[in-house]
């Protein structure tokens, strides 16, 4: 009994059959491995076919999701187990719906009896079952084996290479037997990172040949599992005088059986390197279309082939290096660690590549909902865009669920050699903001800065127009440009340049962008963004004052750029050339750090004998509960408002004992002779509900100006709290903005408080500032300065 097709499925248990009977055996076994957890658990068993397993875990106490894909078998199992409670039967097919009906928390125990050798994907449902179990659960496999089955039904069985395989990846595999069946006990997590291997050397002077990059319809890649002990794409070496593209077609068929037409085979890259000292160059073939069944047609070479989810293939263990790489040229970034190989990206035409899992678009329109919901997508192009686009295809790393999160999450998807965030898919909801900020108009023409893809699609669906995205990192761009290539519109280009100097010009439409959106962390905003900025348009951007970011939208009228709007964000940092390190003071052996990250940096002088001296401490009386806990407003106020603003971090534990700041934060600070105040929040009422909780606003001192310089910042916050501080935290006051060049005379900038950069000159009007502060303490300027980030 091999079936392979649903109907033959459905005529099995239409007609009254079954399987081989749950036996005592397996059940003393799954009460020994599998037993309830205290307090009560659930169990997911796929492949129920008429439920006795189900039927039998619900009788052990477990909460059971029983699942098929065939109609009769749930409907025979419901009507033979009517009387059996804490079973929901569920028609679903797990290799090919959304998995959205099953538990989103996990389970417990997940079951496959008499099912694992009927799976077609194997590799892909084990990985995504084992991301489904809680800490501690067991994934339990019943099924025959090849030595204990006749030779004429050993389709239903699995040999032994099959079942080590089965067992890769997880932290404990037991092995027992329930009376002639492989009883498995696998407890996780599922996850074998993914290593680049060689084959053994070669005789051949040069190696070339093509490897084809197939995807099925919901964009899962095929890889073989070859008797070698590793993962490969198909492919091999080219005969006689056929070209790339052919070669590839005909190893896809002899291996697997599927059948391509030449001209849905697209060689889109190649690559260089050596194995083992001999040169070799592949051809990546990129196949859009393709019919047939998958098989398995040189058993001597392959264990079997299946499709894997793109974003798992950082933990399905061996591959060989050549189809390693060839993966990296169209989803660059998914494998980690790759030995090095020259790449030469072929410009040639080729369509989209459409398809997604089920789950994607259910995921899409819920993240979409979850943004519209917060507010900030009011209008119609930007939700569609949210509800059309495929972000996954733009962050292939990670799986759905992360891609298409509707919160706070970004996807990272490049660091420097230090750890540091360098390229990211930003939070949908922040991104949404933004292009509302962009007041697109039907047909606009944007510039981006600092590229990825899925933002710029975003852009080019709302507006029906067109996007130009530059990047310094040549990498990002080629992943831009792959991406693009296969999922994107057609009206993005991708430009690898820096991206503080601008579009270049030949791609400047006359008149200059509709808008410009910066996404990265930016200290100073570069002249040529204005420039070629229309009259009227908007640019918007993370904009750094103080070392405190808002995306702030503007808008350009001749040479001055006006704020409209303000958002809270946090975004990478640039890295061209205005990327500004923050000049640091350190202080304490490093314990602590003066940040100045706007003028210049004060000297240290006395400093660290002050911090070892008494603290002072003055209450402002100004509190606030979790329901109002915002305070970016206060710290973008003191920031710009305050003369010899800067930030004091605590990088060590030991910080805190000092100065109340926990480690890796910083506080607002200011400096006077040899002394220094800053603001902390510090909790004056606990409570065991969340809202009735309470803290208050201290300044603190150290040094014989500590008095003053508290004072002062106790002003600070009672201005805040009397002119700019709402109950809503969305809904603090932000301050009248302009930008001007720099170079603009102190009697030509309008009155407000002024903060200098190196290319603009920013003036701020709060509320209430017709009202005096205390006025500044001296201090000294440093002669020397430590720079750090």
């Amino acid at each position: 009994m091999t079936y392979t097709a649903r109907d033959e499925w459905e005529q099995h248990y239409s007609e009254g059959k079954g399987w081989r009977r749950l036996g005592e055996r397996e059940q003393h076994l799954l009460a020994e491995h599998a037993p309830v957890p205290e307090g009560g658990g659930r169990a997911l068993d796929v492949g129920c076919g008429t439920g006795e397993l189900a039927a039998h875990l619900a009788g052990m106490g477990y909460t059971v999701d029983a699942v098929d894909f065939t109609d009769s078998a749930i409907a025979r199992a419901r009507e033979e187990h009517a009387d059996v409670e804490g079973v929901r039967w569920l028609q679903l097919d797990i290799e090919r719906d959304d998995w959205a009906p099953l538990r989103e928390e996990g389970y417990d125990l997940i079951t496959m009896r008499l099912v694992y050798p009927f799976v077609r994907d194997r590799g892909r449902i084990v990985h995504g079952l084992g991301e489904r179990l809680r800490d501690g659960g067991a994934f339990v496999v019943i099924t025959p084996t090849v030595k204990n089955t006749p030779p004429e039904r050993r389709g239903i069985a699995l040999d032994e290479d099959e079942i080590t395989l089965l067992g890769a990846g997880w932290k404990t595999v037991e092995r027992l037997d329930a009376d002639g069946l492989a009883f498995l006990v696998l407890r996780g997590p599922c996850h074998l990172d993914t290593r680049a291997v060689e084959k053994r050397p070669t005789t051949s002077h040069a190696l070339t040949g093509a490897l084809a990059v197939v995807t099925d319809d919901a964009g899962r890649v095929l890889l073989g599992r070859s008797r070698l002990g590793m993962l490969e794409l198909p492919g091999g070496k080219t005969t006689g005088p056929e070209d790339f593209a052919a070669a590839a077609v005909r190893e896809l068929a002899e291996e697997t059986g599927l059948v391509a037409d030449p001209g849905d085979a697209h060689v889109v890259t190649m690559l260089v390197d050596d194995s083992h000292g001999i040169p070799r160059l592949t051809a990546v073939v990129r196949i859009t279309t393709w019919t047939g069944t998958l098989s398995n047609t040189e058993a001597d070479k392959y264990d079997r082939w299946e499709f894997f989810d793109v974003h798992a293939l950082a933990c399905v263990g061996d591959v060989f290096v050549p189809a390693a790489l060839a993966i990296d040229s169209v989803w660059p970034g998914v494998i980690p660690d790759l030995p090095p190989v020259v790449s030469y990206p072929l410009a040639t035409a080729r369509p989209p590549v459409t398809g997604e899992p089920a789950e994607a678009a259910r995921l899409r329109q819920a993240m979409a909902q979850t943004v519209i919901d917060g507010g900030w997508a009011p209008s119609e192009p930007v939700r569609s865009a949210l509800r059309t686009v495929p972000r996954h295809r733009f962050a292939p790393e990670v799986n759905l669920a992360d891609a298409y999160d509707g919160g706070d999450r970004a996807v990272i998807t490049r660091r420097d050699e230090t750890g540091r965030a360098t390229s990211s898919v930003s939070a949908a909801w922040l991104q949404a903001d933004m292009i509302e900020s962009l007041r697109l108009q039907p047909g606009a023409i944007v510039y981006e800065a600092g590229s990825g893809g899925y933002n710029a699609e975003l852009i080019a669906h709302a507006a029906d127009g067109r996007v130009v995205s530059v990047d310094i990192d040549p990498w990002v761009v080629r992943r831009t440009r792959a991406f693009l290539t296969e999922a994107g519109s057609g009206r993005v280009t991708a430009v690898e340049a820096d991206a503080a100097l601008g579009a270049p010009a030949h791609l400047v439409p006359r008149g200059g962008f509709d808008s410009s959106v910066i996404t990265y962390n930016c200290w100073d905003i570069s002249p040529p963004w204005r420039d070629q900025l229309a009259e009227g348009g908007r640019l918007v951007m993370p904009l750094e004052m103080g070392g405190y970011t808002r995306a702030i939208e503007f808008e350009r009228r001749g040479e001055v750029l006006h704020a409209r709007r303000f958002t809270y964000c946090g975004f990478v940092r640039d890295q061209g050339q205005q990327a500004r390190p923050a000049p640091v003071v350190p202080l304490l052996d490093g314990a602590l750090a003066l940040r100045f990250d706007d003028g210049p940096a004060a000297g240290a002088q006395g400093l660290e004998e002050a911090l070892r001296g008494r603290r002072h401490e003055v209450a402002t009386g100004v509190t606030m509960r979790a329901a109002n806990s915002y305070f970016g407003s206060l710290q973008l106020f003191a920031a710009t408002t305050m003369p010899g603003f800067c930030r004091l971090a605590a990088h060590q534990e030991s910080a805190e004992t000092v100065t109340g700041i926990a480690k890796d934060r910083d506080a607002p600070a200011i400096l006077g002779e040899a002394s220094l105040a800053y603001l902390i929040h510090v909790q004056t009422k606990d409570s065991d509900r969340r809202e009735d909780k309470e803290w208050e606003w201290f300044a603190y001192a150290f040094g014989e100006q500590g008095p003053e310089l508290a004072e002062r910042l106790v002003g600070t916050v009672h201005a805040w709290d009397r002119h700019i501080r709402a109950e809503a935290n969305d809904e603090h006051a932000d301050p009248i903005l302009s930008v001007h060049p720099a170079g603009t005379p102190d009697d030509a900038l309008p009155a407000g408080d002024v903060l200098d950069k190196v290319n603009c000159r920013m003036v701020f009007r709060w509320p209430g500032r017709d009202v005096v502060l205390p006025g500044p303490v001296e201090r000294p300027v440093a002669d020397a300065v430590a720079e750090g980030v």
